[in-house]
């Protein structure tokens, strides 16, 4: 067993992070496994030194150990664009010139109704989808533009299951409406309710959606120990999987530590902050005691 904890160095690390880390350390522990590391920090203008050395301190204070050197995101980027190039040259991805707000515009429009939401935000409403063809698979691949998924595109890889033709995971956890076992999605619910999601972003050269995916292959990971909030983006990870020849771990997905008023941790919920409860003098085994492990 090979789990792994991938925080981004964008704040300091809450309890809900605690949780994950210690969920995955524990379970890789037990069953005579591993535990790495990984700092997600692709997004460059959020990214900072000093919140990547707090990751390593708290977590080292927590008890945890990982073998080093600790693999960063922003060091893999030639893996990412080959993933790219295999993808654009399969005439699997578009270009998007489509701000955040003119898909807010387009989405709100009177003919469209309520904007829906997916794992990726906004499920885009197709705006760029219908760019003349010649747009599709050219060459080279424009690296400094923004770059959907055709999701129509995956229909030929799916699987015939009871449900229809679709695909499938294990999750040993429990999704957040009890989703436990073998998990089947169909190709029609990722049309509807992901949509063309974006794989490289202007200004960054990939996105998180990939960037996990090839990092977990690359890395071995069997079990992706994380919480139910991305378990509607496994979906998006199994079909990147699929497309690219990559084995499919197994997902275990758990409980969100909640404030007082019911609300998932934010990196913004310092009073939370793992720094602040080991300033204030408390144990590792505290932290534990919080988070119900």
């Amino acid at each position: 067993m090979i789990t792994r904890f991938a925080p981004s160095p964008t704040g300091p690390l809450h309890l809900g992070h605690a949780y994950s880390a210690l969920l995955a350390y524990d379970m890789a522990m037990m069953n005579g496994g591993e535990f790495l590391l990984r700092i997600e920090d692709i997004d460059q203008s959020r990214a900072r030194p000093h919140w990547e050395t707090q990751i390593y301190e708290d977590l080292d204070w927590l008890g945890l150990w990982w073998p080093r050197p600790v693999v960063l995101q922003s060091e893999q980027m030639s893996r990412y664009e080959t993933a790219l190039d295999t993808l654009w040259r399969a005439e699997r991805l578009y270009p998007c010139h489509c701000s955040r707000r003119d898909i807010q515009d387009a989405m709100s429009a009177p003919q469209e109704g309520t904007q829906r939401l997916g794992p990726d935000r906004a499920i885009y409403p197709g705006t760029c989808t219908d760019l003349p063809k010649a747009h599709y698979g050219e060459k080279p691949r424009p690296s400094a533009q923004t770059l959907r998924l055709r999701m129509r595109s995956v229909a030929r890889l799916a699987e015939k299951t009871s449900a229809g033709m679709g695909f499938s995971f294990i999750e040993t956890g429990e999704g957040p409406n009890g989703e436990t076992g073998e998990v089947f999605f169909t190709v029609d619910e990722l049309i509807t309710e992901v949509g063309d999601i974006v794989l490289a972003r202007k200004g960054m050269g990939t996105s998180y959606h990939l960037s996990v995916v090839l990092d977990d292959a690359a890395q071995e990971v069997s079990h992706v120990i994380r919480g139910q909030d991305l378990f509607e983006a496994t979906k998006i990870h199994v079909v990147l999987q699929k497309l690219l020849g990559l084995p499919s771990p197994k997902y275990h997905h758990h409980k969100l530590i909640r404030d007082d008023d019911g609300k998932r941790l934010a990196k913004r919920d310092d009073a939370r902050a793992i720094a602040k409860f080991r300033a204030d003098g408390k144990s590792p085994e505290d932290i534990r005691a919080m988070v119900g492990l």
